[in-house]
């Protein structure tokens, strides 16, 4: 059963806060009326049909560590071998509890994270759960089989000295193109941060970073997934800068395709 989670949480971004509200923002694209629940392979999504909506995490607390312990938790109240779940955050910082969760299910987990950062810093302003870091935590942990990094676009020394020393599969936005869909391995988690696309199409979000992917890429990348997709997190909508609910509605779109893959 595919299952759909709200993570409310965006303490952890460094630069602007808003995204905690993007899972209200987006469930409302699928009853406003300006679209309808039918991906592009023709299946409609719809809450209690082919999935189940668990609603949202309730925190208790703001503090980074109780919140990835409560995070990684929820996970695992709610995954099996035969469930799967999309996560909608909430900053990056919530895929770390997350994919760890996945990680005890799955031994041999593979991701594939698409982003305009590589979110690998070591340290990040002394926050160990920045959402600049999530993957650097995992990396430490040696939970994943592999990491293949898409859209990325700003690359800093250390970030590039982390990605060699990790051996992850990077291709950046300037060197963009679909081969690395056929070295995809299963079972795949995928982390997308809707910044992997260029601030023209997803104008509500933190961090504006000119030269992303177009709606249409990103849809053909999921689309184009040959193997097995068994989670995935769509994080750092930001409502709070948007224009019109046009992010919220590409998450929404994305959310569908993402859904049409996995049920």
């Amino acid at each position: 059963m595919l299952k759909l989670l709200g993570v409310p949480y965006d303490q952890n971004s460094s630069f602007k806060q808003g995204s905690a509200l993007a899972p209200e923002r987006m469930r409302l694209m699928d009853i406003e009326g300006s679209s309808n629940r039918f991906c592009e392979h023709g299946i409609e999504i719809k809450p209690d049909k082919n999935y189940e909506d668990l609603g949202d995490i309730l925190f208790h607390t703001d503090e980074p560590e109780a919140v990835y312990r409560q995070i990684r938790q929820s996970i695992k109240d709610h995954l099996s071998l035969e469930d799967k779940i999309i996560s909608i955050g909430g900053d990056h910082s919530i895929s770390y509890p997350i994919i760890e969760a996945y990680s005890e299910i799955y031994n041999d987990l593979h991701v594939l994270h698409l982003d305009a950062h590589a979110d690998i810093y070591e340290n990040f302003k002394d926050n160990p759960y920045s959402h600049a870091s999530p993957f650097a935590r995992l990396l430490e942990k040696n939970v994943l089989k592999s990491l293949t990094q898409v859209g990325i676009r700003t690359l800093t020394i250390h970030q590039k000295s982390q990605i060699e020393k990790y051996k992850v599969k990077v291709v950046e936005m300037k060197d963009f193109n679909f081969d690395f869909l056929k070295s995809l391995k299963g079972p795949l988690y995928i982390s997308l941060d809707i910044d992997v696309l260029d601030p023209a199409f997803a104008p509500g979000i933190s961090h504006h970073e000119p030269g992303g992917m177009t709606t249409r890429q990103l849809i053909n990348i999921i689309n184009h997934i040959k193997v097995p997709i068994v989670g995935a997190d769509i994080v750092e909508v930001n409502p709070k800068r948007d224009i019109n609910d046009m992010t919220a509605m590409v998450a929404y779109k994305l959310f569908k395709e993402l859904a049409s893959k996995m049920i």
